[in-house]
């Protein structure tokens, strides 16, 4: 199936891009984290910018191999481009509303819209909605991730680490 423009063509990509999930937090797509920066597409060759929420992320082949197996097999595509992009930085306040549902809904808590450096880090339990909650642990299974612990239903969580 060919596209009769460019922009048909791109925002074909960016549908097949909320396909794909985040390596680590499989509930949640790379473009509801706020991660996919900009995607051009020229003469069938797909370019992808992705912002990774940490330098260092461990995850990068993979979300590069991810992203590449969805778009070659596309109607049109001949080339698949991915590149790690760190201007603008990636920030929390990228993170969709329907990101921010499914983050909770998986058990972990998405972090403050429009939180600013200074500010008290205020984490609801993802599982009750509870306040009263305490920090166990700043450094969680990723460096984006914080392990905390519910003093209401008394569950673990993880909460995503604010970043601005």
């Amino acid at each position: 199936m060919a596209y009769e423009t460019k922009e048909a063509q791109a925002e074909m990509v960016w549908k097949l891009l909320e396909e794909v999930k985040d390596p680590e937090m499989p509930a949640i797509s790379m473009v509801e984290m706020g991660m996919i920066h900009q995607v051009n597409v020229e003469e069938g060759i797909v370019s992808v910018d992705v912002l990774p929420t940490f330098v260092g992320c461990p995850a990068l082949e993979m979300m590069k191999a991810n992203i590449t197996d969805k778009l070659a097999s596309a109607a049109g595509v001949k080339e698949v481009r991915v590149k790690f992009v760190y201007t603008p930085a990636w920030t929390s306040d990228r993170i969709s509303d329907e990101g921010r549902v499914k983050l909770r809904a998986f058990g972990i808590a998405a972090p403050p819209v429009d939180y600013k450096p200074g500010d008290p880090w205020e984490v609801k339990c993802p599982y009750c909605d509870s306040p009263y909650t305490h920090m166990e642990n700043l450094f969680g299974p990723a460096a984006c991730r914080s392990i905390l612990y519910c003093r209401h239903c008394k569950n673990p969580f993880e909460a995503l680490k604010p970043i601005c």
